[in-house]
């Protein structure tokens, strides 16, 4: 983390300071705003924090609650999902905190005495080297808390307005502020505000999808399941390890929760007849107690406390469009929907929070540079071009799952691998959140020069490896380079020459950079640092005692803020033990230019000598 650039500032770095204009505890609500969010689940606190970075836009989060949640429905936090944290700055709280799943067990009927269960077989829940980052429970009111630390901390001292129900949007022709919306206070009173764009986040049954006439379409698998958070005693061995039990009784699924004695079970329950509601059922908390322990014989339950339940009925439902752009129309989107006012399933494959913070991640960056006059506009159709299609795979994902965890120990594949093991062990890399690739676009390249860095598939989320930082020799991850302030990357993998040589690759592309009218960092403001858009980093395949310092171009060494400092966190060198070219499939003999989305998604793989092709992507959109 990089502070003092403007000045020895004491104090916690995390706590930015306020906006001008702005007091420590906020303002209010205003009549116009540049962004106005629907909805304090973790889509819309994923979209407020990251556009709470930029003083310049005018961002309000309304939620209809009196105030923030302190339980939380979701807990499983992906691998993806935390890499994404990482750049909001708060993974090693998630990690301090959160329960790791390290590995996942498995249990069904004793072939030989099927009134017991036994252990058919374990795995390592995340496979070695699919990320940096393990796969977490934490309870989602928590990532909540962390989310309002950033609002609270950054320029515009953001809080949510709490109390506030939409009840009515509409969008005008034209307009600076398009969007009107109409909010209803708990004692009945209105306010109408405008705004630039709007950003419904306010889930299933969501206001802004039906102003904007959107739909959820699809179907239910007339399956009921429940679920609890519960403190509890049981001779069970595996109950602080995620295992999927499956008897004649049913189903249950267990994830162990934070804190070392709580634990969540979702239970498989009755089949509902067609066009019957769980509602109807009655279902109590005795009910899921009773069925978790039938589930669980011969072994114990003993629950001594339940702290959350709830019972749902699966279903996949999916709209059409992300956004509010009629069909056949190109004109540019002012409302947007994300997760779940989009896309509902069921929520044991633990996707749901993740797939709709992923929605707001892709969507934030897009607005922010938007707003800020960096890019055209146009970029706002690919949100919802990006988003449905993994909406859509994770529907056909979570139908697929369903259809597993409700299948019985006897209907199970012949051989010692049930399928519902085999289909956990397949879809490991999708539920850690690594198969999200978005297609080409303005925003993604082509693949022509793929060949150069094998291991960054373009349009795949960019792959953090080790690297020894040059300026201070620390070992590092790359990754956690890319933060969420909106900027693009440029990871410069040198080929193995010497760097400081005239006429060396770093030295030319540098020199194209910094000199050239073609150059993609002509987009900057007058008086704005070099990498006020575009940061570019420079990888080395030498040891970092092999290197000088001070024979690398000046661009590497940029200077930065008002007293203007020297920046010495641009450089790296490849990590003997873990050689990231290795890792990563870089050329040694060319090297590679690797260009970075804002959302930490690959956007492109060029050669380091490709300056055309590097400034026609970026002429696509900047400003």
């Amino acid at each position: 983390m990089q502070y003092h650039r403007d000045g020895f500032r004491p104090g916690d770095p995390t706590i930015r300071p306020a906006a001008p204009g702005v007091p420590e505890d906020g303002t209010p609500l205003p009549d116009r705003m540049d962004v106005l969010i629907v909805g304090s689940g973790p889509a819309g606190l994923t979209l407020a924090a990251q556009l709470s970075a930029f003083p310049e836009i005018v961002t309000r989060l309304v939620e209809r609650r009196e105030g923030p949640m302190d339980k939380g429905q979701a807990d499983g936090i992906s691998c993806r999902s935390m890499e994404m944290f990482q750049a909001f700055g708060f993974a090693s709280t998630v990690l301090d905190q959160g329960y790791w799943v390290n590995e996942t067990t498995f249990w069904k009927p004793d072939p030989a005495d099927p009134s017991r269960l036994t252990r058919n077989g374990r795995i390592q829940d995340v496979e070695d080297g699919l990320s940096e980052m393990p796969h977490v429970i934490l309870n989602q009111a928590r990532v909540h808390d962390m989310y309002l630390d950033i609002m609270r901390n950054s320029p515009n001292r953001l809080s949510p307005d709490y109390g506030l129900t939409l009840r009515d949007l509409t969008v005008a022709d034209s307009g600076d502020h398009p969007v009107t919306a109409v909010l209803e206070a708990a004692d009945g009173s209105t306010r109408t505000v405008r705004a630039r764009y709007a950003v419904g986040c306010d889930g299933a049954r969501s206001a802004v999808r039906r102003a904007i006439g959107r739909e959820l379409r699809g179907d239910s698998a007339n399956q009921a399941w429940g679920v609890m958070d519960v403190l509890c005693v049981t001779d069970f061995p595996d109950i602080r390890m995620k295992s999927i039990l499956k008897s004649s009784q049913g189903s249950v699924l267990i994830i162990p929760r934070e804190g070392g004695y709580l634990t969540r079970i979702y239970i498989e329950l009755d089949k509902l007849a067609p066009g019957e509601r769980v509602a109807d059922r009655a279902i109590t908390v005795e009910k899921l107690i009773a069925s978790a322990q039938a589930v669980f014989a011969p072994y114990s339950l003993d629950v001594r406390e339940v702290a959350w339940w709830s019972v749902y009925e699966i279903g996949q439902r999916l709209t059409d469009r992300f956004d509010d752009v009629p069909e056949g129309s190109d004109r540019l989107p002012c409302v947007f929907i994300a997760g779940d006012a989009c896309h509902t399933h069921s929520p044991k494959a633990g996707q749901g929070m993740n797939v709709s913070m992923g929605d707001t991640f892709n969507l934030g960056w897009k607005l922010a540079a938007v707003l800020r006059g960096r890019a055209d506009p146009a970029i706002l159709h690919s949100y919802s071009a990006e988003r449905q299609g993994v909406a859509q795979d994770l529907i056909d994902f979570d139908r697929k799952w369903a259809r597993i965890m409700s299948e019985r120990p006897e209907d199970a594949a012949a051989g010692d691998t049930p399928l519902f093991q085999r289909s956990f062990i397949e879809n490991g890399r999708y539920t850690a959140g690594m198969q999200v690739t978005y297609a080409p676009s303005t925003l993604t390249g082509g693949a022509t020069h793929q060949h150069l860095a094998t291991g960054y598939p373009i349009g795949a989320r960019f792959h953090s490896a080790p690297v020894i930082r040059l300026a201070d020799a620390r070992p590092m991850q790359l990754g956690h380079a890319v933060t969420a302030d909106g900027r693009w990357r440029l990871f410069a993998f040198a080929p193995h020459e010497d760097p400081g040589a005239e006429g060396s690759a770093i030295q030319r592309l540098c020199a194209f950079l910094a000199d050239d009218p073609a150059s993609p960092l002509r987009h900057n403001r007058p008086g704005e640092d070099v990498d006020a858009q575009i940061d570019l980093r420079a990888v080395f395949p030498q040891n970092f005692r092999e290197l000088k310092l001070e024979e690398l171009p000046p661009l590497l060494l940029p200077r930065s803020g008002r007293l203007g400092l020297i920046d010495y966190e641009k450089v790296y060198c490849a990590d003997p033990a873990q050689d990231i070219h290795a890792l990563r499939g870089i050329d040694r003999s060319r090297g590679a230019l690797v260009v970075v989305r804002p959302d930490q998604y690959v956007a492109h793989v060029l050669p380091l000598d490709a300056t055309d092709e590097l400034a026609a992507f970026f002429d696509g959109f900047l400003i």
